[in-house]
């Protein structure tokens, strides 16, 4: 389920004994599971997430295959957007973070070149401060992406950013307020596209707020994460990118020294397993089904028998 609250939610790192056993005991034979003898560093890591659904699942994914595998884990949720809990991970207050390879490079290098998943991947890596890597970046994506009505679309010709150039009506679009000093926002639309809109914000991250505020007219294109399932059920047309104004954007860790070598391969065999399709799967959980975090994380380690 969508929530709009920003304050910080800190939890102590508690999973359902059922959950927890069942994890423990599934495929003994993985060698991953060390079982009795996992030499966990006795440390508690701080597992957090932003403010968003779909990246809170995606932390509590990792947070309870750690659990699984013997370690403390103290969460730390719902923190806000990149420029909020960014100064929290570069000052070691987090030590496990679920980011996105595309916007997080354009966040530490606004000019980039790179584009491609293993081009922004590849600069990222050198680019953290230090104290700071990423792990494997995971086949999921969850990147921003510019979504119009089909009604819109048809009545336009709209198909691509590219055609936005063509539509003789004003035109607004809706995100979070953030977007509008984004690389992507309202200003790379001007420069890559030669497109002007207004701007109006929608601080619900995609959310019913805007999906309303598309439909009702208010705006004629809003950012919606592209693992959002309200892209299909509410018949969006997401427009194509030619000229790649958003960069290619994977789940990846962000993690402090504080992760050793054993945390890293649990976190990254997590990454592994989650593919696109299976992260707008989890999201439908949660916005359609009103599951939280906590059971849809379960259920699909549970699944997926990594540990």
């Amino acid at each position: 389920m969508i929530t709009a609250g920003k304050g910080r939610l800190v939890a102590l790192a508690a999973v359902a004994v059922g959950a927890t056993v069942a994890l423990a005991g599934c495929a003994s034979g993985d060698p991953l599971d060390s079982g009795s003898e996992t030499a966990a560093s006795g440390e508690t890591l701080v597992v957090g997430s932003q403010d968003y659904y779909s990246n809170e699942i995606i932390a509590e994914l990792y947070a309870q295959a750690l659990e699984a595998n013997g370690f403390t884990v103290q969460r730390d949720f719902r923190i806000g957007q990149r420029e909020v809990y960014i100064p929290d991970i570069e000052s070691g207050a987090i030590d496990v973070f679920p980011e996105y390879t595309g916007n997080l490079l354009q966040y530490y290098v606004p000019d980039t070149k790179a584009t491609t998943a293993d081009d922004v991947y590849a600069e990222l890596e050198t680019s953290l401060p230090d104290g700071l890597r990423v792990l494997d970046q995971s086949s999921a994506t969850d990147q921003d992406s510019y979504n119009v009505t089909k009604e819109f679309s048809e009545q336009n010709g709209v198909t691509s950013l590219e055609d936005l150039a063509k539509v003789t009506t004003p035109l607004t679009l809706g995100g979070n307020s953030e977007l509008a000093t984004r690389p992507y926002g309202p200003d790379g639309l001007k420069s890559v596209y030669g497109v002007d809109v207004a701007f109006t914000p929608i601080e619900d991250s995609g959310g019913p707020l805007t999906i309303k505020a598309l439909e009702d007219g208010d705006v004629q294109i809003v950012n919606i994460f592209s693992a959002n399932p309200a892209i299909a059920t509410s018949d969006l047309v997401t427009l194509d990118d030619p000229k790649g104004l958003f960069l290619a954007s994977n789940v990846v860790p962000v993690v402090s020294k504080k992760v050793d070598d054993k945390a890293a391969e649990v976190i990254n065999t997590v990454s592994a397993a989650l593919t696109a399709e299976e992260l707008v799967a989890l999201n439908a959980k949660s916005v359609d089904d009103q599951e939280s975090a906590e059971q849809i994380a379960s259920d699909w380690l549970a699944e997926q028998k990594l540990f």
